[in-house]
């Protein structure tokens, strides 16, 4: 939110005030904006054609439109009118991680394909305006944010002219049953109201361990091995965080980069990941000559339902 929107949008500061479509006539147009110029990025360091893209997998829970974003995010980079296009709605903060698996079995089954996954995020569609009678929504303007993110996935990478970051070897996802009411959210009159219950962090921090250990089993890791892997988790917050940390004993910089993240960008939904896996590969190349170990390793996000959402994934960069 900025003073910029609150001067042409003053109901925006009303409360109880019918504001969705002025929302979503800001939030539309936004996201479109932020994607096309992480895309772009993406693309430029990526070094071959925008025309190499094959499939495009776009995710935001910041917009409702038909058609939907994916579409204007492919005629905003230009791309090709055959671009096979999927969008994830409303995935919240597994988004960004449930995007990779999509992109990833896409990319798997149509040999050559490249991949564009896009993620795009904006506060405003749930902004709601200062209230003595809500003193948590305080917590929830500190924590999270806006931005964009990008990847390019695919198989058999083209030797001299791509250099693959991340091999991500195995996806699963898994919802916890009679959770949904956890993380709740709804598209109302007002904007997308979101509620998150206290015990949110202690049901991650019960569950987390069983489901990690679905995905080390493929490449037989001993139990408690967890400090030996890299680990890449969206930052729902301080406290998940703290909880994942203190069940798998973590050492405290295995969540370095999920922390920096958060730090620098706060919670902005399925993009997270995306800056956590950026800062991750900063930090390869000295986590590297410290030990040695961090070649394998999980990306790990958390969204409605309770929904699990993780990658087994190697760093091709260590």
């Amino acid at each position: 939110m900025s003073e910029e929107i609150l001067k042409k949008y003053p109901e925006l500061a009303i409360e109880g005030s019918a504001t969705v479509k002025q929302r979503l006539d800001i939030c539309n147009d936004a996201v479109t904006r932020m994607a096309v110029e992480a895309s772009q990025a993406c693309i430029k360091n990526w070094g071959r054609p925008m025309s190499d893209i094959t499939h495009l997998v776009y995710v935001s829970s910041s917009e409702a439109r038909l058609p939907g974003g994916d579409l204007y995010l492919a005629k905003g980079l230009g791309l090709g009118p055959e671009t096979q296009r999927v969008m994830l709605y409303f995935m919240g903060c597994s988004g960004g991680v449930s995007g990779l698996r999509v992109a990833k079995d896409i990319a798997e089954n149509n040999p050559g394909s490249r991949v564009l996954l896009a993620t795009s995020e904006t506060t405003i569609i749930g902004y709601k305006p200062p209230s003595a009678a809500r003193p948590y929504d305080l917590v929830g303007v500190a924590l999270f944010g806006d931005g964009a993110g990008a990847m390019i996935i695919g198989s058999d990478p083209i030797s001299g002219n791509e250099r693959p970051l991340f091999e991500l070897h195995t996806a699963i996802q898994h919802f916890l049953p009679d959770t949904e009411k956890t993380i709740d959210g709804r598209l109302t009159e007002e904007g997308i109201s979101f509620k998150l219950a206290r015990e949110l962090p202690q049901i991650i921090e019960d569950n987390i361990e069983g489901f990690c250990k679905k995905l080390i089993k493929f490449v037989g890791f001993p139990d408690k091995d967890y400090n030996k892997m890299f680990w890449a988790v969206h930052p729902g917050g301080p406290a998940i965080l703290n909880r994942i940390e203190k069940r798998l004993e973590l050492s405290p910089e295995k969540l370095n980069a999920s922390r920096r993240a958060l730090m620098d960008y706060g919670n902005a939904s399925s993009n997270t990941i995306v800056y956590v896996l950026e800062y991750m590969l900063e930090e390869s190349l000295m986590i590297k000559k410290e030990n040695g170990d961090n070649e394998w390793g999980l990306i790990l996000a958390f969204g409605p339902g309770i929904t699990f959402e993780g990658i087994l994934a190697r760093n091709l960069t260590v």
